[in-house]
């Protein structure tokens, strides 16, 4: 399957990130986080093209780069903000003004290694928002802006800018960009099956037997 970004995106929000998860352990290839959640009810599947932050202790006085701010000027509709603060949950990275800017450059998520605040003006904003958790310390004078748009490790895995991202009420998951069109094409057949699945036991059928494989058989990369 030869697919456009957008193609990408829109295929990626008709399913959800249990289906993406299990098409990548299927291939043998990471991309799911454990340790990310939606910081307000989102109740819609999330998908984008990553955009990277790195963000870095403030090692000095003077003029340094506010966390995300150079990134969001420069964003576009479909892109999502993920931020790597390294797991550091003392010190928010993540903003009501900046969810601001964001939500005006279009921007569909924000994924936070790390900690946020300003939650209730994310959700004010419909802007998704996952992180670690949500404090009120701020970033000024703690920690800057150390790259953007580099390779980046969030929760153990390892994600650039380009890549794709799926995020819901389950997690997220991240797909790099040159293995998108085969996992999104399995992920596909797994929800087919699972569909199926669940027709069967809304029929009446014994879930015993429908969880079998016999019944609806595995899906398999080829």
């Amino acid at each position: 399957m030869t697919a456009t970004p957008a193609e990408i995106i829109a295929a990626l929000r008709a399913l959800d990130s249990c289906a993406i998860s299990d098409a990548l352990d299927t291939l043998g290839l990471p991309g799911a986080v454990t340790a990310l959640s939606p910081m307000w009810p989102v109740g819609s599947v999330v998908a984008g093209r990553v955009r990277t932050v790195t963000a870095a202790p403030k090692a000095a006085a003077g003029p340094a780069t506010h966390i995300a701010t150079p990134l969001v000027a420069i964003s576009e509709t479909d892109d999502v903000v993920v931020i790597d603060n390294h797991g550091r949950t003392d010190v928010s990275c993540w903003g009501g003004l900046l969810a601001e800017a964001a939500t005006q450059r279009g921007v569909a998520g924000v994924i936070v290694d790390g900690a946020c605040r300003d939650v209730q003006e994310s959700e004010a904003l419909s802007l998704p928002l996952f992180a670690r958790q949500a404090v009120p310390v701020s970033a000024r004078g703690r920690i800057v802006q150390q790259a953007m748009d580099e390779r980046i490790q969030i929760a153990g895995v390892s994600v650039a800018s380009f890549d794709y991202v799926i995020a819901d009420v389950n997690g997220v998951v991240f797909i790099a960009a040159d293995h998108a069109a085969r996992v999104i094409e399995l992920a596909q057949r797994i929800a087919q099956r699972e569909a199926l699945m669940a027709d069967a036991v809304r029929s009446g059928r014994d879930v015993s037997e429908v969880m079998h494989d016999s019944q609806f058989p595995t899906v398999t990369a080829e």
